[in-house]
């Protein structure tokens, strides 16, 4: 099993707490459309974080298109659907809607996929982005800058939600390396939840919201506990962020001669 310094996961936590755990829990369980959104991200962007907290706020599924500075793959693509090489942008082939500006895109989201209002705590406020900007400090800008890396056939998956510390790690690391994902939003639906899941806070055996996406995770692998990557172009499946960077490390980084 690999290990992760504390200060990895301290400087993580540190980004959270900045953006006051937003993106922890499910506000309003949407249901996935019949054909998923699309995010063109830099998980390090300010503007970025703030699309991707409401999307776990909203249970919404997304097609991760990394697009990290210096990025090869997806930054040429967003350019050709949208017309410039600016994130977050989203795509949404339901409706034939290409959006820029994140409180454009945040608003949408609620106002289509949620109850049509966006909750006080998802409201751009005066805050938001310079704390969302200082969240990306903290993390000495992981998250934004290319680094080669052999392309998949197929995008992986990972089941995530925003504000976890442990999966920002691997989410960073995504983006890095410009490999595409889908991310499942698995955000926390009950008190049970609160907490990482070898210490929840409730006491006593765990058991997920029944009828909801946990409790689905729960009896496809068996526990509920993100990150959790599966690759379909090698059948690897992985917990541990530590074990899905040095496998990410493995398997696509380009190792410099």
């Amino acid at each position: 099993m690999g290990f992760l310094m504390p200060i990895q996961v301290l400087r993580s936590s540190l980004a959270s707490t900045l953006q006051g755990w937003r993106g922890t829990s499910v506000v309003q369980q949407a249901q996935q459309p019949a054909q998923r959104l699309q995010l063109y991200d830099m998980e390090g962007s300010p503007y970025c974080r703030l699309v991707r907290e409401a999307l776990t706020a909203l249970g919404l599924d997304v097609e991760i298109n990394p697009c990290p500075a210096g990025g090869k793959r997806f930054r040429p693509q967003a350019q050709r659907i949208g017309g410039k090489q600016q994130f977050p942008l989203l795509v949404d082939p339901n409706r034939q809607v290409t959006m820029y500006e994140s409180a454009d895109i945040v608003k949408y989201l609620f106002a289509i996929y949620g109850n049509g209002s966006t909750p006080r705590a998802y409201r751009r406020g005066v805050l938001d982005v310079p704390l969302s900007a200082l969240a990306s400090a903290s993390g000495a800008l992981r998250g934004i800058r290319y680094r080669p890396a052999r392309e998949p056939k197929q995008p992986l998956h990972l089941w995530s939600f925003e504000s976890s510390p442990y999966a920002r790690l691997v989410r960073e690391r995504l983006t890095e390396l410009e490999l595409p994902y889908v991310l499942h939003n698995l955000g926390k639906e009950q008190w049970a939840d609160m907490g990482p899941a070898a210490m929840r806070i409730k006491p006593g055996p765990y058991r997920p919201k029944p009828g909801g996406k946990r409790e689905a995770f729960w009896k496809r692998v068996g526990k509920v506990q993100v990150p959790y990557l599966e690759d379909p172009n090698t059948g690897k499946a992985l917990f541990e962020s530590a074990d899905i960077m040095a496998y990410l490390e493995r398997e696509y980084a380009q190792q410099p001669t």
